[in-house]
């Protein structure tokens, strides 16, 4: 509780003091975070207000770290140039005062192009040219608008639970995946077809990613996870946007997307974890994919990911995890939305284009050159390779293999149609 405001014996009426500027100030930012609990159907009393503006303000200041230059993006985004050494992740005891490491062991069979620029041009904020100065890491500001949108100030930044399928759907997560399983996994590499799919309401998603897993699916899962999304929760908008997550006990307390809690180690000054990406791909029209590879660094142990064409953005330390300290059980690579049914029937957010996957290359959405990493430190073409969707009828897959693309498949769909209610 704030203590009592006690005003000065004879203030002048035409000059008010400091502190009741300061308190005129904070019953005008209460008042507004009143409205934005309104809108979202909560309702707190004055204060439930203050405690819950404090909370906002705390995390605030623990995830908007000092920078060096800040980047005004195309979209409205912030971009803060963060010195590497003071980024979320160093908050973690086990990194307290350490600093980013350098690069890892590539695995075998993979060939990076040397031109970096490409890869940087695919994020909105960058277009321009701008860039963040060398020692520094760009990291998306994050708003009070952005805190206010989300269930609570504790769940920001992270998902509800049952995210991952294999055997469930419940809290309404709906996938259409491809999967390995049933043997010691160090990584995994495709190529992402990038749209942005119609989300029907601020409350659900839409993304598109690559899951590495260890654990069962119980309260003991881990996963690493990347891929793009349309989230208007967490973003504010309906663009596509790269992004990260990782738990090690199935979302319930650990984990986050991107850098919005103490995990990931960015190293990379040219990419922004949830900027949004640009181009996107076009109904009959141009079509953009992304390339991510994930592995396992034999030397550290780290997790790494790359983007693009060589693009390192950081690593998971390996001391975050418990199955996935040694290696992964099961890599998926897909499709996800959230199905809130708010209207009473299915959700008419889209999967990948929105269209099913037997309309093909131009209209539906794909990936294409999946590979793993296997206990060699090798990319590895796929074997005894499954697809599966939740609701055929809402979101399909359809799998494949050829000479150029590999393993690959289609998916995807509208969501509500003639038989999907």
């Amino acid at each position: 509780m704030a203590a009592p405001y006690s005003p000065s014996p004879s203030p002048s009426p035409s000059h008010p003091t400091a502190a009741a500027l300061v308190l005129l100030l904070l019953l005008l930012h209460v008042a507004l975070l009143g409205k934005c609990a309104a809108a979202a159907n909560v309702t707190f009393g004055p204060g439930e207000e203050l405690r819950r503006y404090r909370r906002v303000q705390t995390l605030l200041t623990r995830l908007n770290k000092p920078s060096l230059r800040t980047i005004q993006s195309p979209d409205g985004d912030l971009i803060d140039c963060v010195p590497a050494h003071l980024q979320p992740a160093f908050d973690h005891p086990r990194l307290r005062g350490q600093r980013p490491l350098g690069p890892p062991v590539q695995p075998s069979g993979h060939h990076r192009r040397p031109n970096h620029s490409a890869d940087a041009g695919v994020q909105l904020w960058a277009v321009s040219g701008a860039s963040c100065p060398e020692g520094s890491v760009p990291v998306r500001r994050i708003t009070e608008a952005d805190v206010l949108r989300a269930s609570s100030v504790r769940r920001f930044g992270r998902v509800p639970t049952a995210r991952v399928r294999r055997d469930t759907v419940a809290g309404g997560h709906e996938h259409a995946v491809g999967y390995v399983a049933g043997d010691e996994y160090y990584g995994a590499r495709a190529s992402i077809n990038v749209w942005a799919p119609k989300v029907s309401t601020p409350t659900e998603f839409s993304l598109s990613q690559i899951w590495v897993i260890g654990g069962t699916f119980s309260n003991d899962l881990n996963t690493i996870e990347a891929g793009w999304q349309v989230s208007p929760q967490l973003y504010g908008d309906n663009s596509p946007r790269f992004f990260t997550y990782w738990t090690t006990d199935a979302y319930q307390t650990t984990g986050c997307y991107n850098l919005l809690c103490s995990g990931f180690v960015q190293t990379n000054s040219r990419i922004a974890m949830g900027a949004a990406i640009s181009p996107t791909s076009g109904y009959k029209g141009g079509q953009f994919d992304i390339s991510l590879l994930i592995w396992k660094d034999p030397n550290h142990g780290n997790w790494w990911l790359e983007f693009g064409s060589g693009e390192l953005v950081g690593y998971w330390p390996s001391f975050l995890f418990s199955h996935l300290a040694s290696h992964a059980s099961m890599v998926q690579f897909g499709g996800e939305v959230v199905d809130t049914r708010t209207e009473g029937s299915h959700t008419a957010t889209q999967m990948g284009s929105g269209h099913f996957p037997g309309e093909g290359f131009g209209r539906s959405s794909y990936f294409r050159n999946l590979e793993v990493v296997d206990w060699d430190n090798s990319l590895i073409p796929l074997t005894t390779f499954h697809v599966t969707a939740d609701h055929p009828n809402c979101y399909d897959i359809q799998g494949g293999v050829n000479a150029v693309w590999g393993n690959y498949f289609y998916y995807g769909g509208p969501g509500r149609n003639v038989r999907c209610t």
